[in-house]
């Protein structure tokens, strides 16, 4: 019999600074535990339905400069206002796409796109972009696939999810986890807090041996 591997769920914004810090960080705890039989699923929780209009670039790249300056200097290294896409819901139909192919699959699309757009600067709603991953991981996008971003949407709402990430282990659920509490002071800057513990609270949660 082969057995079932663990799997921990997200629900989050493919244009989310936030999810991306909190994937790098569950993907490298993961590797330093050896515990490559946990798997992603990353699911859409698009924010760009849920207000009714896109995420604004240069918000974006403003949580993006605090998160580098007070958070993770490592990342962020190539991101671009000037390359911010218009939508985000071409590629979270490419996760989908993913997903269809398989758990490690679509983990891999998730945070290729996130790699592509965080780190290399690139736009990942042009057309041409998404070709180009779709080639690399042999997949075909369809109406299926962008009919799943509605259906993460319905589900992640009946589920309870707060916001972008929302992470569900087999026996919790942590929104935010890396814990970055954002608010802003009386000069109006942005302030990012950080704070450990419920990551690692997540990290011991999905890592747990199983019965």
């Amino acid at each position: 019999m082969t057995a079932v591997r663990p799997v921990v769920e997200v629900f989050a914004d493919v244009c989310c600074p936030f999810t991306h810090v909190g994937l790098r960080r569950f993907v490298e705890r993961r590797a330093e535990a050896g515990r490559l039989d946990v798997v992603l699923r990353v699911r859409a929780w698009p924010l760009e339905l849920i207000n009714g209009h896109p995420l604004d670039a240069t918000f974006i790249g403003e949580e993006v400069d605090e998160v580098r300056r007070q958070v993770s200097t490592s990342l962020f290294q190539g991101f671009s206002v000037s390359s911010f896409p218009s939508s985000s819901l071409p590629a979270f139909a490419a996760a989908a796409a993913g997903y269809r192919a398989g758990n490690d699959i679509g983990e891999a699309v998730s945070l290729h796109l996130r790699n592509l757009l965080f780190e290399e600067g690139t736009d990942i709603s042009d057309r041409r972009v998404l070709e180009r991953v779709a080639e690399t991981y042999q997949l075909e996008v369809g109406d299926a696939d962008r009919s799943a971003v509605d259906f993460d949407h319905a589900e992640g709402l009946g589920r309870g999810v707060v916001g972008s990430p929302h992470f569900f282990t087999e026996t919790g659920n942590y929104f935010c986890p890396a814990a970055l509490d954002t608010s802003r002071d009386l000069s109006g800057h942005l302030k990012i807090a950080a704070d450990p513990a419920p990551f690692d609270a997540m990290i011991a949660e999905a890592f747990a041996p199983r019965a």
